[in-house]
């Protein structure tokens, strides 16, 4: 059961680019981000509580790191993902995120001392030439000139908030169970959003949102935030981070896939080489040994 769990919430992190590129255009980027972490929010407080029975309240030592998970991991995260889908394609934007675990080891190595093996090196070299093929559809040296357009340049702002709230729960984890962490910072995170989608027109935009906007945002909230948490949290448990990580390799496939489906998006050659290049080095930078994928999410 957990193998099937974890498939299903790969294929959840994958829907989440098809269903931010749904909100992206209809709404403010705030005001979306808002509303995606209050759904999570709401089920993540009566996840725990199932759970835990309470929410633990966190210790001193560790409210600075919470914040600092609440303002990369939500707040500028989802500023990049839903700026960055207005501007590219849902699968090319997958296949970016997608390198999250290859710069968490990367980094963890340099602060943390975690282990790099010549395994994982590789890995990490073939998911960053895998990432270059996709920013710059197929041709690096345009990066030379500054081909990269701003929605790569958005979606590559994903990837540093992403590995800064990884890097920072690595602390937050040492007083907090995972899924009291992930709630804490999804708690903060929204309540620093709220301002900025107020001063957006949250509730004059609110009547006017569409009811597959609604929907998404709920997807985006429950499937793709609260539940997708959950059950790689558990599998992380049952199985480790490492068995659990490979399946987030199946994350950038399924939205690939998805949004040639859903939006027609073409598969050319840059965008199917990278893809094949970052999956490789993901899976290997995780299978590599190492805590990286212990914060491997891709969405």
């Amino acid at each position: 059961m957990v193998y099937v769990k974890l498939l299903l919430t790969a294929l959840f992190w994958g829907g989440t680019f098809i269903a931010g590129r749904l909100v992206a255009p209809e709404t403010g980027t705030f005001t979306a981000s808002f509303l995606r972490f209050v759904v999570a929010s709401v089920f993540l407080l009566w996840m725990t509580y199932r759970r835990e029975g309470r929410l633990p309240l966190p210790g001193r030592p560790y409210l600075l790191p919470l914040f600092l998970c609440g303002m990369t991991g939500v707040f500028l995260y989802n500023l990049f993902f839903f700026s960055g889908l207005r501007y590219m394609e849902a699968g090319r934007a997958a296949l970016i995120v997608a390198t999250n675990p290859v710069f968490i080891a990367l980094f963890a190595a340099l602060l943390f001392r975690d282990r790099l093996t010549a395994i994982r090196v590789l890995g990490i070299c073939l998911c960053v030439t895998g990432a270059v093929a996709v920013i710059s559809r197929g041709n690096p040296m345009s990066l030379l000139g500054g081909g990269a357009g701003r929605g790569e340049l958005l979606i590559v702002g994903c990837v540093v908030s992403w590995v800064s709230y990884s890097l920072a729960g690595k602390w937050v984890m040492g007083g907090l169970s995972p899924m009291a962490a992930v709630t804490w910072s999804c708690l903060i995170g929204a309540a620093a959003l709220l301002p900025a989608a107020v001063g957006e027109g949250l509730f004059r935009s609110l009547p006017d949102l569409s009811l597959s906007v609604w929907g998404a945002l709920f997807y985006l909230g429950y499937f793709g935030s609260a539940l997708g948490f959950t059950w790689y949290y558990e599998g992380i448990q049952r199985i480790g981070p490492s068995r659990a990580g490979v399946f987030i390799n199946f994350v950038p496939l399924f939205a690939v896939l998805f949004a040639y489906f859903f939006f027609r998006e073409p598969l050319d050659g840059s965008l199917l080489t990278g893809a094949a290049f970052v999956v490789t080095g993901a899976y290997l930078t995780n299978r590599g040994g190492g805590s990286a994928g212990k914060s491997a999410k891709t969405s």
